[in-house]
């Protein structure tokens, strides 16, 4: 299914290397919209244009595979908080994109929502089968609901599947017009205003079924850019950390304000955020060994439901430690 979707970018990406400059004089950051973050304090005040000496231009996203297509086409520099599967998604096709850092890890705030006319919940969920359902195909939502599909034993064959971005498919839900939906962020508080979770963030943890996204970037642009990256990823670890020691209601109504998300909206979105620590990134658990191992398993997944037609063998020269090691030591 994703196929459609994913062959544009992926035939960009050669020609993406060209169009990376040898030294960058402005950066085009893309973000996303309804989804409430630290660093977006950070780009209000102007820390990162000031920390980079340079401008620093934000485009707003709706999915992680518009943002590869982006960067295939030289037209973005970094991704910040890619899903991992769109980034595996593109990589897995031959995009040289590499993962910088973790950018929010978030169980509970992806997930799919069944409307509450047909009272199915994780007991009864395979009464989904023939179902139809909303789903942001190659985004970590998608990834979310195969697992889950394959937890409850619904083969998605079965289902009716509408690729749709998260808003749209809250829009779909309330009409009815699908049986149940997946997303994140603001679609997927709007989601819930119709239905049900069938599975919680801690339950789906259990079953293996990590939710983060990644700060990425052409490899390219990362090998010619380096300390341009490392710099931006010092000034969004400093507004995690600050977020992390005094999550106060300035910076909140700040954040808020950036992701045009009403306060309340806000503040229940990020309460389900965690923002790892740069000393935490680093680590084993995340991308010291276990972010290409879990990728491998997404890829594997994506394969097996015919998403993607292979699998990288290793996904580790995805994932580059070095501008964020740099950061550490700014």
């Amino acid at each position: 299914m994703i196929k459609k979707t994913t062959c544009a970018f992926v035939a960009g990406a050669v020609m993406a290397i060209s169009a990376q400059s040898a030294a960058a004089e402005e950066l085009t950051v893309a973000y996303f919209l309804e989804w409430p973050m630290p660093m977006m304090a950070a780009k209000a005040s102007g820390a990162y244009d000031e920390a980079l000496g340079m401008k620093v231009n934000w485009v707003s996203f709706e999915t992680g595979t518009a943002m590869s297509a982006a960067m295939a086409s030289g037209d973005v520099q970094i991704a910040l908080s890619q899903g991992v599967p769109p980034f595996v998604v593109a990589a897995s096709g031959g995009q040289d994109i590499q993962v910088v850092d973790v950018a929010v890890s978030y169980s509970d705030n992806d997930n799919c929502v069944v409307h509450a006319d047909l009272e199915i919940d994780k007991e009864t969920a395979g009464e989904l089968a023939g179902k139809k359902v909303a789903v942001p195909l190659g985004t970590a939502a998608h990834y979310g609901f195969l697992r889950q599909m394959n937890h409850f034993g619904i083969d998605v064959a079965s289902l009716q599947v509408v690729d749709m971005a998260p808003p749209e498919g809250a829009a779909a839900l309330s009409q009815k017009a699908v049986d149940f939906a997946c997303g994140y962020g603001g679609g997927l508080a709007r989601m819930k205003e119709y239905g049900n979770v069938l599975l919680t963030g801690d339950e789906k943890e259990e079953l293996g079924i990590l939710v983060f996204d990644v700060t990425s970037s052409p490899a390219s642009f990362i090998a010619e850019n380096g300390d341009i990256v490392s710099k931006f990823l010092k000034v969004t670890a400093d507004a995690n950390a600050e977020w992390n020691a005094n999550p106060s209601d300035e910076m909140l109504a700040v954040i808020a304000e950036q992701a045009g998300m009403d306060l309340d909206a806000a503040k229940a979105a990020i309460e389900t955020m965690k923002f790892p620590s740069v000393e935490d990134q680093l680590s084993d658990g995340w991308l010291g060994a276990n972010a290409a191992t879990f990728m491998k398993g997404v890829a594997d997944v994506f394969v097996e439901a015919g998403s993607i037609d292979s699998a990288l063998d290793s996904y580790e020269d995805a994932v580059n430690i070095g501008p964020l090691q740099a950061a550490s030591e700014m």
